[in-house]
């Protein structure tokens, strides 16, 4: 068992004060006050100071990091990729496919399933890593009119017999599945997907305010970079972005990258949602962590210049990371740590269906970050696992 103490703790839906942290065998025993019981006999006491413990970030859209992209990395690859987000405080993750040939899709499923399942066995060579935990499956049921930079030609109809092949290639990995809700099939497909769950995300998408509606009667739940390719909203006609601005029943993501949305559609964003249903994305492509240059999404040759990334003139995806992303919510809707933690932890913890991460309490995987006061990071630690820290008994 080990003991782990700072300044405060984020739950994060409460606050505590000079927590005692205990962990045993990768799991949270409890997580309280120092105050309100003694550190147990024989127990190493890892103490982070003014430190905050807040749960591990959770990044359910990403494409590539550290040079890699997900459609094409092999182990060593993704090894190179997880060890960045490990710095920026991401713990899990799920790997987000690009629209291609289904050849292509089907062979990259299989490896992030690969991926998924050696994480999965726990054992100490990943706990410097973060930790893939489902796939998302990003196209190739999107719109062609807002399909951003996914290729055309591999864009299809979604039906039951595309989507079944794609889950037996991911060997049910599948957690996420972005659908442009107004396609001929879609409402069957989300149903299925719904009902063997998988989290059905409305974007790339045309859709008008009905064919949004029907989505989530369907089984629909959450929304894919809110206003980035989505239909534009209308004060006569708010299509989709109408739908997943005033419908409790949605969560959605958006990209906080100060790019992709200005500042003050991100406050606007948070404003509608709140803190229970907003969620950070990164979007994050190959060339997070690396020089501007050209980088691979997929198939595709992505110029990244000051920031931005960039196909033709159109955005493909960021170089954000998210604990960035963490922090640009602090400065532009001008909310503490506390309830913008939320954003990036038990927010898409629920939303992939992660039952036992995004939080910190008694029974949660062992998953959590160090973060100073204004939200740094400064240590991640899975599985309770720890190489260094200030000690003291």
């Amino acid at each position: 068992m080990i003991a782990f103490t700072a300044n405060c703790l984020y739950t994060p839906l409460e606050r505590v004060e000079q927590p005692l942290l205990l962990v045993d065998d990768h799991v949270i025993v409890e997580a309280g006050a120092r105050a309100s019981r003694p550190v147990p006999p024989g127990v190493r006491v890892l103490d982070f100071g003014d430190g905050v413990l807040a749960p591990g970030f959770v990044d359910i859209h990403i494409h590539g990091g550290a040079g890699h992209d997900v459609m094409n990395a092999d182990s060593s690859g993704l090894s190179a990729m997880e060890q960045l987000l490990f710095k920026h405080g991401v713990t899990s993750y799920f790997p987000t496919t690009v629209t291609a040939s289904l050849d292509q899709t089907w062979s990259a499923l299989d490896r992030l399933a690969n991926a998924i399942e050696n994480a999965s066995r726990n054992d100490n060579s990943h706990w410097e890593r973060a930790q893939p935990l489902g796939i998302h499956l990003e196209g190739p049921f999107l719109s062609h009119i807002r399909r951003g930079v996914h290729p055309p030609e591999n864009l299809m109809l979604p039906t039951i017999r595309a989507f079944d092949r794609f889950w037996q290639a991911a060997r049910g990995h599948i957690r996420v599945m972005t659908i442009a809700p107004e396609l001929e099939g879609a409402r069957e497909v989300i149903a299925e997907a719904a009902a063997r769950g998988v989290c059905v995300s409305i974007g790339h998408s045309d859709a008008d305010l009905n064919s949004a509606r029907a989505a989530v009667a369907a089984g629909a739940r959450h929304a894919t970079h809110t206003f980035n390719a989505m239909r534009a909203l209308d004060h006569r006609d708010p299509g989709i972005i109408g739908e997943v601005l005033t419908d409790s029943r949605l969560s959605a993501d958006i990209i906080a990258d100060g790019i992709h949305l200005d500042p003050a559609i991100v406050e606007l964003f948070l404003k509608a949602k709140g803190p229970e249903a907003a969620v950070l994305i990164t979007d994050a492509i190959s060339a997070t962590g690396m020089p501007d240059g050209r980088y691979r999404l997929g198939g595709l040759d992505v110029e990244v210049q000051n920031g931005r990334c960039q196909v033709g003139g159109k955005l493909a995806g960021s170089v954000l990371t998210m604990d960035r992303a963490l922090r640009n919510v602090m400065q532009f809707a001008h909310w503490d740590l506390q309830p913008a933690l939320r954003l990036a932890t038990l927010n898409p913890a629920r939303v992939a269906g992660l039952a036992n991460r995004g939080k910190l309490e008694a029974g949660a995987e062992a998953d959590f970050v160090v973060l100073s006061p204004s939200g740094e990071v400064r240590r991640t630690i899975i599985h309770g696992e720890v190489s260094e820290a200030v000690s003291r008994s």
